[in-house]
């Protein structure tokens, strides 16, 4: 028996809910139209029809029941706007045009009941790698899946992976979405998944049979066991705020025009949904929840989150920490565009403070080492040692620290964080310009070896703040998209990793290698706590183009008691005062040796051109 829903709040998006002996539909569709059906196909794609139902209004939801098996039959809805899935379809045929009645639980790997999240104490205990699942595995020369969910579960990627030492995977959009044709996988095909069609299906592409709906389904699992089995987290690239068209997409022909704000473009994609809806709110809500009880995510990274309500995204905070409090969100705190709602609902970065336990990403300390977004061609503290204030407020996470002159800062007037747990810190994600294409479009004619410098300059920074430190995949072989800017649908040639580059820089991994495990091994790095920050962080006077900092007292219960980190920028040796003591040097001249036994004493150090010094007593 089906119970008659009469209220919105109480239907729970299980649109679908098959037994052996009937099927009951049920789609959330309050609207005039006059009769809407739901039809049953043998195949995901192509023929007729086998059966088609009229469905009852039952308050706003309307329903139907088909009686015998259905099980791997496909189904679409239709209120006269066209044929979908309806809004929350958990399994599809190719190209997500239609549904698939499948049985979940037969798409279960072994032992998939006992996998579990891997034990992270805090988000200031991840390193978090960005990752396209084509960019990673389709140059591989061993790659048995390349481009795949599978090529994640192979040994070379998981090898690679622990060797690196990175603890948290953010695998880029990896539903099913819009811009890449499941029926000609064959044919050159990219983009990045910013387009959601079904946002909680598995993207078949991925899959090495999207024409199987539990394929993909299985084959996502087996991913996230294999990265979990690692001790590795898997976080999703989730795009609630626009889709990939209006008119075509089941929100809009299940519900016109109700999962959308008309005429308002925060998105800059033309579509901006409500978040603020009461069930547009439910549906991103139960989407979360149900990609952690199905799929077992760990974490989710919100694309253009200032485009939801803060409202919204707190209560997506609280749903997830009734499943598991140590589940990590966080998104870019800003919008493509102007937003129908006012700012100060908004999750943008300013409001960060009234989203606890959510993060943004630091726009302030990546724009700070490299230059501003908005000029490929303009260099900043890197090449000419300038927003050194931006630096320095990105190095304590974005939080009120009594060193840092705010009016300098070139973002943010006022400290957004709460706690350095809510700044993502980094220099290159997969949006613009990588690390080592944006060096070499701002300082014109530089050399590899000084590329290489500031390359590892840059991440030493990242990975020695008081933030969450983030990576883009491909940056610790070196990575190079060619001076692309935007590379969402480019080819293989521009987006590919190139494995190569492990032989031509071998000391560029040791050192990336090198300095998580240094941030891993030493608790001062990762205080996670505003106050401890403010301290033991303290910062010391250094000449322009310099940065230095002094870790002091034990922070955090490190065994060290006292850590310098020098940063120097320039292309001459800076001479840097420290506390009177008797240093080790674990980091020089562009490597780290925690075991080091090489000494300096005194109260000044002398720091190579363009390279980081880290020391302790």
């Amino acid at each position: 028996m089906t119970t008659v829903i009469t209220k919105a709040q109480d239907f729970n998006f299980n649109e679908v809910d098959c037994g052996p002996e009937a099927t009951t539909f049920q789609l959330f569709a309050p609207t005039t139209a006059k009769r809407v059906v739901v039809r049953i196909y043998n195949d995901g794609i192509g023929g007729r029809p086998v059966k088609t139902v009229k469905m009852k209004l039952a308050g706003d939801v309307w329903q139907a029941t088909v009686k015998g098996n259905l099980l791997g039959k496909f189904y679409t809805f239709d209120m006269g706007k066209g044929e979908c899935p309806g809004v929350f379809a958990k399994a599809v045929g190719v190209n997500g045009q239609r549904g698939a009645i499948v049985n979940l639980v037969k798409t279960d790997p072994e032992d998939w009941c006992c996998d579990a999240h891997p034990v992270i104490k805090s988000p200031v205990d991840l390193v978090v790698y960005e990752m396209h699942h084509r960019d990673f595995s389709i140059a591989r020369p061993d790659a048995k899946y390349p481009g795949k969910f599978l090529a994640l579960t192979e040994p070379w990627a998981i090898d690679h992976l622990k060797a690196l030492g990175v603890n948290a995977v953010h695998i880029l959009p990896s539903y099913d979405y819009g811009s890449v044709d499941e029926t000609r996988l064959n044919t050159p095909q990219y983009n990045w998944g910013y387009d959601p069609v079904n946002y909680n299906v598995p993207e078949g592409g991925y899959s090495t049979n999207p024409y199987d709906p539990a394929c993909r389904i299985l084959e996502f699992k087996q991913m996230v066991q294999a990265l979990h089995n690692a001790g590795i987290a898997v976080v999703l690239d989730v795009v609630y705020n626009h889709t990939y068209d209006i008119d075509y997409s089941n929100f809009q022909r299940t519900y016109p025009d109700y999962y959308y704000r008309v005429g308002s473009n925060g998105s800059g994609c033309g579509n901006e949904t409500a978040s603020e809806q009461p069930m547009m709110r439910k549906f991103m809500i139960e989407s979360v929840k149900y990609w952690i009880n199905e799929y077992h995510i760990d974490g989710f990274r919100f694309d253009l989150m200032g485009c939801h309500d803060i409202e919204t995204m707190n209560e997506i905070r609280k749903a997830v920490d009734a499943i598991d409090p140590t589940i990590f969100i966080y998104g870019e705190g800003w919008s493509a565009g102007q937003c129908a709602l006012p700012t100060e609902q908004l999750g943008v970065k300013a409001n960060i403070s009234k989203m606890p336990r959510i993060a943004a990403f630091s726009d302030e300390i990546r724009d700070a080492l490299r230059g501003p977004f908005d000029d490929d061609k303009k260099s900043a503290w890197l090449d000419k040692g300038v927003e050194t204030e931006s630096l320095k407020f990105g190095i304590v996470g974005a939080i009120t620290h009594p060193q840092v002159d705010m009016s300098k800062v070139n973002y943010s007037k006022v400290p957004w964080a709460t706690e350095p747990t809510q700044m993502m810190s980094y220099v290159s994600c997969h949006d613009d310009m990588c690390l080592v294409d944006r060096l070499k479009a701002s300082i014109p004619d530089i050399s590899d070896e000084e590329l290489i410098r500031l390359d590892l300059l840059a991440q030493t920074a990242v990975f020695t703040s008081q933030g969450v430190p983030f990576m883009l995949s491909g940056e610790e072989l070196l990575r190079s998209k060619k001076g692309v800017h935007n590379s969402f649908e480019s080819p293989d040639s521009i987006n590919q990793l190139d494995w190569k580059n492990l032989q031509r820089y071998p000391q560029v991994f040791k050192y990336y290698q090198d300095l998580i495990a240094l941030r891993k091994h030493h608790s001062a790095f990762r205080l996670g706590d505003a106050h401890l920050v403010r301290k033991h962080l303290e910062f010391l006077d250094a000449p322009k183009g310099v940065v230095a900092f002094r870790l002091k007292d034990y922070a955090g219960r490190d065994d060290w008691r006292n850590i310098v980190v020098i940063l120097n920028a320039n292309r001459e040796q800076a001479s840097v005062s420290l506390p009177k003591a008797m240093y080790t040097i674990v980091c020089q001249n562009g490597e780290i040796n925690e075991a080091s036994t090489n000494k300096l004493f005194g109260r000044r150090a002398l720091v190579a051109p363009q390279t980081a010094m880290i020391l302790h007593d």
